[in-house]
């Protein structure tokens, strides 16, 4: 089942119930502003913890909240490099989510019609 299967078919029955979870808990993370705004940098990207606080503007424990949850989601990956621990959006399918959440809300803000 893919997203860019325009037949129609794969609407027709509904996913397994745990991908239907993972993809609820997913949006939930996304639901915060600062998570998105944190998940836009880490998909140019990858980042520390202190970059994401200055960039974003909220305090360093905020953020490394913000991206325990966002790991468990399944949402950002990290590695370890020394001292650091770098975070980055895992992969393109979180990249073209985001993209296509804040496509939809430009459309929506600024009336343009919608499409395919």
């Amino acid at each position: 089942m893919y997203a860019h299967d325009e037949s129609g078919a794969q609407w027709a029955q509904l996913p397994p119930p745990d991908q239907v979870e993972a993809a609820s808990t997913a949006f939930r993370m996304l639901a915060d502003p600062a998570r998105m705004r944190m998940l836009w940098l880490l998909s140019g990207d990858e980042s520390d913890v202190a970059s994401l606080a200055a960039a974003v503007g909220i305090a360093r424990p905020a953020v490394s909240q913000h991206l325990a949850k966002l790991r468990l989601a399944g949402l950002v990956s990290m590695r370890r490099d020394g001292r650091y621990v770098l975070y980055r959006a895992r992969g393109g399918h979180v990249r073209r989510l985001l993209a296509e959440a804040m496509n939809a809300a430009d459309h929506h803000l600024h009336g343009i019609p919608d499409h395919d």
